[in-house]
């Protein structure tokens, strides 16, 4: 009996004069039940859903880092193989950005932001970053030239943030500190001269230009917009050079450049946009300590460059530090 005394107590919130029969009494538990099951393989698809999109930010993420040490990589083998001068490499790169960007914004039916009030700011700073970058890989190997700027770059946003936003917490000082060390490792002289000071001087100078573009950019409603525009406006400022110094190429340098500019920086900036919309900024920077790693490799495989202990261990420090202070949060207090 207890089994039918269940079925009269759900069928007694209905009322009667609906209630013919036992198989009525049935359909009304089974329609209770209905929205539960079928919720089962929705929830199954949701979840398979979810892991693919995940794969798929990965994969992308893992592309556009691989197109960013790329950037080193081409313009170490254009420069350093004497197939076209640092100021002529930075020219056509920044062309062939400023083209594919260009088209990138006018498919999607949007205008360059040309009249901007920060706009000639991001131009000097990324025109510093490109002749910085370009000049220094005369002499620097691929993956060092990277962890030099990658290293600068992050400790150059990391004080700025520090001195104008909230204040730092021990466990984001002493990773700014430890990645400072390995700067300092890398770059002190050791009487071999394995890091030539005036390559590691311009590199600084363009990981400073780069975090100014960086921090300059964070107002910009439409990033690829910005960094179009900013391209644009940056390519009167990479005549100067090549006016006073002269400049020479060939066919191989200028494919390289035109590479360098339009698919490992053009389409890879697009790419990042794209990503940054889909993981949170702390996802981001992590994911970006995985650049000075593929530059190194890429060089020792490709450019057949040395893997010292010391830059072992540099990196180790470099990218160690940076993800230790990453991964703090920061003081609630606010000092500005």
């Amino acid at each position: 009996m207890e089994p039918l005394c269940r079925h009269y107590r759900i069928a007694a919130r209905v009322p009667p004069y609906l209630i013919t029969s036992f198989n009525m009494k049935e359909k009304i538990i089974t329609s209770q039940l209905e929205p539960y099951a079928k919720g089962i393989p929705r929830l199954a698809r949701l979840e398979s859903e979810a892991k693919r999109e995940v794969m798929q930010l990965f994969l992308l993420s893992a592309l556009t880092m691989c197109a960013f040490a790329a950037n080193s990589i081409l313009t170490r083998m254009a420069v350093d193989g004497g197939h076209i001068d640092p100021a002529g490499f930075a020219l056509v790169r920044v062309g062939a950005g400023a083209l594919v960007l260009g088209i990138l914004v006018a498919l999607r039916g949007g205008r360059l932001p040309l009249l901007r009030r920060n706009r000639i700011g991001g131009a000097v700073s990324l025109a510093v970053y490109m002749i910085g970058f370009s000049l220094a890989y005369l002499t620097l190997d691929a993956g060092l030239g990277a962890l030099i700027l990658f290293g600068v770059v992050q400790i150059t946003m990391f004080t700025y943030a520090a001195l104008t936003g909230a204040a730092p917490t021990t466990r984001q000082i002493t990773g700014a500190g430890a990645a400072f060390a390995g700067l300092v490792l890398v770059l002190w002289p050791d009487g071999q001269g394995s890091t030539e000071p005036i390559g590691a001087g311009l590199m600084v100078l363009a990981g400073i230009g780069w975090a100014a573009y960086t921090i300059i950019g964070r107002t910009s409603g439409d990033p690829l917009a910005a960094t179009s525009a900013n391209f644009l406006l940056c390519l009167p400022f990479m005549l100067i050079l090549p006016a006073f110094m002269g400049s020479h190429f060939s066919l191989a340098g200028l494919l390289l450049g035109a590479l360098c500019g339009g698919v490992t920086s053009g389409l890879g900036y697009a790419l990042w946009y794209a990503v940054l919309t889909r993981i949170d900024g702390g996802t981001a920077a992590v994911a970006q300590l995985s650049v000075p790693i593929i530059a190194i490799l890429a060089g020792a495989l490709l450019l057949g460059e040395p893997l010292s202990l010391t830059l072992i261990l540099a990196t180790a420090l470099v990218l160690g530090g940076i993800a230790w202070a990453l991964s703090a949060k920061s003081a609630p207090k606010d000092r500005r």
